[in-house]
């Protein structure tokens, strides 16, 4: 299992929910962080918190449908000199859900792709680089387990593009120390799951995080965090890399 005290990790959407969580997660292990919500002043309280842990930490800011935003924040890591070692792409964004779903308009699946599929791919393409030429890194996309259901259609259409390019991806670097997965947190009680959610947002931990720390040189599993709820993270992780292969 990897040791992540001292490295660094960007969490996209780390003010709330399971990104916050995220966040104290991680601090817990001692990992130095970069908190990015769309205002900084969004994550003064999760930075506060996590600095109380013992780590560095710091806030950068980027609304991800503005490709603009999301390379201007990617320009300001590296001018503060942090060598990201893990990407944790949490944020997201359910745009609408279409019970008339006839009527679903073409903004969805832009503004949907924009922040679920293409944000995350740049942020992984600019950062992958430095992890290839420092011989680590651990990416883990977060994607959605919604399948069958055209009221929702450009939330789960984009999730399904952020599989396939993060599979595609992962596979040209098999059998190295940079892994990429992604991680389905299951339907919680956030801000995009909704008050009806069966489950709560403590429940995707550790589960959303096993891509992190695992240790198999493995890469494009999906793992649903649901199946992880409830067990250590040396339990989960080790769980997790006896899911061998493309899931």
């Amino acid at each position: 299992m990897v040791n992540v005290k001292g490295k660094w990790a960007l969490i996209t959407g780390a003010s709330r929910g399971i990104g916050y969580l995220t966040a104290v997660f991680m601090a817990k292990q001692g990992c130095n962080l970069v908190l990015h919500s769309r205002n900084a002043q969004h994550s003064e309280k999760v930075l506060n918190e996590v600095k109380a842990f013992g780590v560095e930490a710091y806030c950068v800011e980027a609304e991800l449908s503005d490709m603009e935003q999301v390379e201007k924040m990617c320009c300001e890591i590296d001018a503060k000199g942090t060598k990201l070692d893990i990407i944790l792409n949490n944020a997201g964004l359910q745009i609408a859900y279409r019970t008339e779903y006839l009527s679903t308009p073409a903004s969805d699946y832009d503004i949907s792709f924009k922040v679920n599929t293409t944000a995350p791919m740049m942020i992984c393409y600019h950062f992958l680089p430095g992890m290839v030429e420092r011989g680590f890194g651990r990416i883990v996309n977060t994607t959605s387990g919604i399948d069958l259901d055209a009221q929702q259609a450009g939330y789960s259409a984009a999730k399904a593009a952020l599989n396939k390019v993060t599979r595609d991806l992962g596979l040209k670097y098999e059998g190295t120390d940079i892994t990429l997965s992604l991680a389905d947190p299951g339907w919680c009680r956030t801000e995009l799951g909704g008050p009806n959610a069966p489950n709560s947002p403590e429940s995707a931990l550790p589960g959303v995080l096993v891509g992190a720390f695992i240790d198999d040189k493995q890469n494009g599993r999906i793992f649903s965090a649901q199946e992880f709820s409830g067990m250590s993270l040396e339990d989960a992780v080790a769980k997790a890399e006896s899911q061998n292969g493309v899931y």
